[in-house]
């Protein structure tokens, strides 16, 4: 357990996109968390952004510096569980993006190798704390809909040209499904649980394209039906929720407004940080429809909770089991789609345990 008075020293390990637009920012933001040191080979994109910080070029140069606390992997897919492996077996707590592994059998691995070396271990889930999100959950909650038979979930793009980036080539951990896939089965097995069944269709539909770009999954629970959706060809977009419940329904049409922010140069504390001005609409039986202001997000609440469950003074915002269990939807979707059938998770119970029961 870490001194509770002393602030947590950070090192990111790599500084593209996420590291970019999403750690540092979010970790500078948090009393407590020090971003110390970032690993890049281009210290003059860091320097730019972030002068005061030290940058190497190898990531095992920060995890033997006995000086930091926490290690933050935001590096390309397919070298997450080999760097976190390393950062946990150096003594460091670590913070992973998702996707957390390439497949099931690396999730468990990693979470044997946490727990034996009493390291907190966690992955970066910053979508709980969107305003879409947080406000379907508050609605459901608060019972309007009645029971939930019908869940949708949506991150639709138009992105017709193929990019020349990794995230769009065909290397291990690319593509849509990895890359949008762990934020649409977290939020959904936050709130209902582990599906009995995942029935998936994955394709690649622009010209050029090298990895997924289209995926439809849908998640089984007895009556209800969940399902996740996202494509890189949709002009105008669709709506980001869509829930259907024997009340009433809900839609949220627009997506969190936390990353255009921090595009943007904003910061979680500024004036309007997290603001969401597209209000939800409850559908009662009647065709009436009330608006109803989302809650205002912050995803540096990830950070700040993490500097909690470090520090012993909380719990772990996303306790690696649940990493786990995420994994094993990726990992089935993927079967389901090569195979043409649904497919049952086979999850201990201690795995299926990590979620609330719903």
């Amino acid at each position: 357990m870490h001194d509770s008075t002393a602030p947590l020293r950070v090192a990111l390990v790599g500084y593209g996109f996420a590291g970019k637009t999403f750690h540092a920012p979010l970790i500078c933001s948090v009393p407590g968390l020090v971003l110390d040191t970032v690993v890049s080979r281009d210290a003059g994109k860091v320097h730019a952004d972030l002068p005061y910080v030290d940058v190497v070029a190898d990531a095992a140069a920060a995890f033997v510096d006995p000086r930091l606390d926490l290690v933050v992997i935001a590096s390309p897919n397919d070298t997450h569980v080999p760097l976190a492996h390393a950062a946990l077996e150096a003594g460091k707590h670590v913070v992973v993006d998702k996707p957390f592994a390439l497949d099931l059998a690396q999730a468990r691995e990693l979470v044997a190798i946490a727990e034996r070396e009493r390291r907190v271990l966690s992955v970066f889930q910053n979508r709980r704390w969107d305003t879409g999100f947080l406000g379907v959950q508050q609605l459901m909650e608060s019972g309007r809909l009645g029971k939930v038979t019908h869940f949708e979930s949506r991150i639709d793009r138009f992105r017709p040209q193929v990019r020349a980036r990794w995230r769009e080539q065909a290397v291990a951990g690319s593509g849509l499904w990895y890359d949008l896939g762990p934020h649409l089965v977290d939020q959904a097995l936050c709130l209902f649980g582990v599906p009995d069944r995942v029935q998936a269709s994955l394709a690649m539909q622009r010209d050029g394209g090298e990895a997924i770009d289209w995926a439809h999954v849908v998640l089984e629970y007895d009556q209800r039906r969940v399902i996740l959706h996202a494509s890189m060809l949709v002009a105008g977009g669709s709506p980001r929720f869509i829930v259907h419940g024997t009340q009433g329904s809900v839609v949220k049409q627009k997506i969190d407004p936390q990353e255009t922010q921090l595009l943007a140069g904003m910061r979680p504390g500024d004036a309007g940080w997290g603001e969401d001005t597209d209000n939800l609409l409850l559908y009662d039986g009647n065709g009436r429809a009330e608006p109803l202001a989302p809650p205002r997000g912050d995803q540096s609440r990830y950070y700040a909770a993490f500097r909690d469950a470090v520090q012993g003074r909380g719990p772990n915002p996303v306790p690696p089991r649940q990493a786990i269990t995420v994994m094993a939807v990726i990992e089935a979707a993927m079967m389901s789609a090569t195979e043409g059938k649904s497919v049952v998770l086979e999850l201990s119970a201690a795995e299926r345990g990590a979620w609330p029961s719903h």
